[in-house]
């Protein structure tokens, strides 16, 4: 019987990948606004960095 061997990729080769073709941006928000963010993402069903890219795409077109 021939066995199948599973191919993993590494933490560092993602982490290179992710690097190479992201950037991240960092903000400070009170508590009580991303406790509300989060929730309604959950409810939602969708993923926050969706919200965030599509807000940052609708301003970057007006």
């Amino acid at each position: 019987m021939e066995t199948k061997r599973k191919t993993h990729t590494s933490t560092a080769v993602k982490a290179r990948y992710n690097k190479k073709v992201y950037s991240s941006i960092s903000v400070q928000l009170p508590k009580e606004l991303v406790a509300a963010f989060r929730e309604k993402c959950a409810t939602d069903g969708v993923s926050q960095a969706q919200i965030i890219k599509e807000a940052i795409e609708n301003y970057l077109n007006q």
